[in-house]
C-alpha cells in the first residue's frame, strides 16, 4: 500500500519539549515524527507519553502526516506506547524502531499505518518480512544503530550503497515508501544536499531528517523539477500517440521511449501530483 501523501522530509522532533512540538507546527516538513524513544531518558518515558497523547488531541495539525517512533516493542515502554497511541485522538503513522520482523500486530491493536526503521543485523536480513507486514506504508534505516549492531564503523554504514539500493529496492517491490537515513552533519546543507541527490538517483522519495534547516532541502530535491516534470508529460503524450497507431516504441527527441520510459514518466507525474 502506497500513501498519497508526500513524505519527501519526515522531521524527528524530540516528544517531551513542547517548544519544539509547537515550533514544529510552522515547519514545512511534509511529516513530524514525534520521538518518545532517543531523545527520552529513560526515566521520563511516561511524562513524554502523556506529552505526546496530549499534543495529538490538542494541537492543530493541519496537513501535516503525524507520526510518533515508539520504543523498541521488544521492551515495556514500547508496549506502553503502544497501548497509549491506540487511543490517541489524531495519529497518521507509527514509527517502528530497530524492527526485526512481521508488524502486523501493531496494525491489527491500533488499525494506524506503520513506517519500521531497519537498524539491526536481524532487521536487514528480515527486510522482506517487514516491508510486508500489514499495515507497512514506508519503510527507513538507521545507519548508526545498523553499525553497532555488527560492531562496525559507521561512516562505513552511512556510506554504503549495497545496504541503501537493497532497502530502496525492497520498498518499490512491495509498493511502499522508500525513505533514507537521516543525516547527522546538520550544519553541513550542502553535504544533506548531495546525500539527498544520491537517494533520489536510487529511488527513494524522501528524507527522514532531524534539524529543521534540513526540511527544505530534502523538500526542494525529492519534489520533481520543472524539467522532469516537462519530461514526464511529453513521454506520456508520444508514447501514448505511438500506441494509437500500433507502435510499442518510438524516437523522441533523439531517444528511444518505449514502455519503460512511459512507466516512469507515469510515476514522476504521480510523486508531483501528491506534493503540497
Amino acid at each position: 500500500m502506497v500513501v498519497t501523501l508526500a513524505r519527501r522530509s519526515m522531521l524527528f522532533v524530540p516528544g517531551m519539549d513542547e517548544r519544539k512540538v509547537r515550533k514544529a507546527l510552522s515547519i514545512p516538513a511534509d511529516s513530524i515524527i514525534l520521538d518518545l524513544e532517543d531523545s527520552v531518558p529513560v526515566t521520563e518515558k511516561d511524562r513524554a507519553r502523556d506529552a505526546v497523547t496530549s499534543f495529538l488531541r490538542d494541537l492543530d495539525w493541519g496537513s501535516k502526516e503525524i507520526c510518533v517512533r515508539i520504543n523498541s516493542i521488544y521492551t515495556e515502554n514500547g508496549l506502553r506506547d503502544l497501548i497509549a497511541l491506540s487511543k490517541a485522538y489524531r495519529l497518521d503513522c507509527i514509527v517502528v524502531p530497530k524492527a526485526e520482523s512481521d508488524l502486523s500486530f501493531i496494525y491489527r491493536l491500533t488499525g494506524i499505518e506503520i513506517v519500521p526503521i531497519v537498524e539491526t543485523a536481524k532487521g536487514f536480513i528480515s527486510l522482506e518480512s517487514i516491508a510486508t507486514s500489514e499495515g507497512v506504508s514506508g519503510i527507513t534505516w538507521g545507519p548508526a544503530d545498523l553499525a553497532l549492531s555488527v560492531g562496525g564503523d559507521l561512516r562505513s554504514f552511512e556510506n554504503s550503497s549495497y545496504i541503501r539500493i537493497r532497502i530502496a529496492l525492497v520498498a518499490n517491490a512491495y509498493g511502499i515508501d522508500p525513505i533514507d537515513k537521516v543525516y547527522f552533519s546538520i550544519d553541513d546543507l550542502e553535504g544533506f544536499r548531495r546525500d539527498c541527490i544520491e537517494a533520489k538517483k536510487m529511488g527513494y522519495i524522501g528524507k527522514t531528517v532531524v534539524h529543521p534547516t534540513q526540511v527544505e532541502v530534502a523538500n526542494q530535491v525529492f519534489t520533481p523539477s520543472r524539467e522532469e516534470v516537462e519530461w514526464a508529460k511529453e513521454v506520456v503524450e508520444v508514447y501514448e500517440q505511438a500506441l494509437k497507431t500500433g507502435r510499442g516504441a518510438v524516437k523522441h527527441r533523439n531517444q528511444l521511449i518505449d514502455a519503460v520510459h512511459y512507466r516512469i514518466a507515469r510515476r514522476i507525474l504521480e510523486r508531483a501530483s501528491t506534493q503540497r
